[in-house]
């Protein structure tokens, strides 16, 4: 049944009426926390509830911030798919992104340089729509050159430093290299090592909000 003029005026005379009353107001929207990344952010091999947007939305409520966090992983994806998917993965409501990319150009070995222009345009064009940006580093393991290492890691620091984004060094602190803190293919956190992880990254988006409010 269609509303009347008559209908709509006592809908408004009503809300009027209640928002008038004490303590009653109509909630402020939580800010959103989008995780722009690859399989770590999509939850690779978990259940969604322990998957890493579900624990770090936890953890921020456990430190008393209000979030809503949305992931925004694509498994395989690399600092170029990112940029691709830029503007489609980040919505416009996003009020931090955590930037978690650069692992999968990692495992295939690409040039430093080019994961760094890549991350710099992610993060200028989030900057630029005004959107606060946590930089998600990785402490690349020596054994695959210690010239190489050195410059890949340096590439996150650079680049949150040249847009004044928070850097995060590594997102996988405390997991890595860990057995008992990742699935059998080695490379991916299971669901203790995804706690971990929501964890340590936690305080550092919770700062990252309240700069913005």
């Amino acid at each position: 049944m269609a509303d009347t003029p008559s209908s709509l005026t006592t809908r408004r005379v009503l809300l009027a009426a209640a928002l008038a009353l004490p303590g009653v107001a109509l909630a402020a929207p939580r800010p959103v926390v989008t995780l722009l990344g690859d399989s770590i952010t999509a939850g690779y091999g978990l259940p969604a509830a322990a998957a890493l947007p579900a624990r770090l939305q936890a953890e921020l409520s456990r430190l008393r911030t209000s979030a809503l966090v949305r992931g925004a992983g694509v498994s395989g994806d690399t600092t170029a798919g990112g940029l691709a998917r830029l503007d489609f993965s980040v919505q416009k409501d996003t009020t931090v992104c955590v930037v978690a990319l650069g692992g999968n150009d990692l495992l295939q070995g690409q040039d430093p340089k080019r994961t760094k222009a890549n991350l710099d345009r992610i993060v200028a064009r989030l900057k630029a729509r005004k959107i606060a940006v946590v930089v998600a580093g990785l402490k690349p393991p020596s054994v695959i050159g210690r010239a190489y290492a050195r410059e890949f890691e340096a590439v996150f620091a650079a680049v949150a430093r040249a847009h004044g984004a928070v850097l995060y060094p590594n997102l996988l602190a405390g997991v890595a290299q860990t057995p008992g803190l990742n699935q059998k293919d080695g490379f991916h956190p299971n669901a203790q090592g995804v706690q971990i992880i929501a964890r340590g990254l936690a305080p550092v988006v919770a700062r990252a909000l309240a700069g913005r409010s």
